[in-house]
């Protein structure tokens, strides 16, 4: 009986645990700056929330983030091809949850209003560790999965972090940048094809997990 007892109340911790961090709607939500689009993630996480969930708006120069659903953001005038670098740097005012949540930059980008989207991310967490994947439609592709690196800055006592996150591609390979370290290069041809990316060319934009509150800064691209 007593363990019956400890199994049932772990249950209800883990279901609060979930419960408390289920994606939130942030009041007077929506896209508020010119030029830029949003897509929230299709896949039950997102608990049937919509871009309107989130608040993204311009302030002081920076991109000024306020997220529910975990979503990709993205100006179709951003595109890059060839050989190129894409940086910009995130801060986490405050990381609230359990468990830290991501923030990065998405290179690759295709067909990003339609269901069969393309795209690949590095994400940062307030952690120190990162994560690369590939999106192809309902397809993901996870090509690192929360790695730690001393290139990254973890949160602080206040839950903030600040990290400088891009994608530098050359000669055949594709590399996460975070600080301006190179955390991970992969080949083209790892990222590349079925289920993968269609070209590392294409829409560069902004990935982030849910429940966040960031400002991005610095976001450009590079030869």
């Amino acid at each position: 009986m007593r363990i019956l007892g400890l199994v049932a109340a772990l249950s209800l911790v883990a279901s609060a645990g979930s419960a408390q961090d289920a994606d939130r709607s942030v009041k007077d939500g929506g896209i508020k700056v010119t030029g830029w689009k949003g897509k929230v993630d299709r896949r039950p996480a997102s608990q049937g929330k919509t871009i309107a969930d989130s608040n993204f708006v311009e302030e002081g120069g920076a991109l000024r983030l306020s997220v529910g659903p975990a979503a990709s953001y993205w100006n179709p005038a951003h595109t890059a091809s060839g050989d190129f670098s894409v940086k910009a740097t995130f801060k986490e005012h405050k990381m609230e949850a359990s468990h830290p949540h991501s923030y990065g930059i998405f290179i690759g980008g295709a067909d990003l209003d339609s269901d069969n989207e393309s795209l690949m991310y590095c994400i940062a967490y307030g952690n120190g560790t990162y994560s690369v994947k590939t999106f192809r439609g309902a397809k993901v592709t996870t090509l690192v999965d929360r790695a730690p690196s001393d290139a990254l800055h973890k949160a602080g006592a206040n839950g903030e972090s600040s990290n400088e996150i891009g994608w530098s591609v050359k000669g055949g390979k594709a590399s996460c940048v975070i600080n301006g370290t190179e955390v991970k290069t992969l080949d083209k041809a790892e990222v590349t094809g079925a289920d993968k990316l269609v070209s590392t060319d294409g829409v560069y934009g902004i990935r982030v997990s849910h429940n966040l509150e960031l400002t991005v800064s610095g976001l450009a691209k590079s030869k």
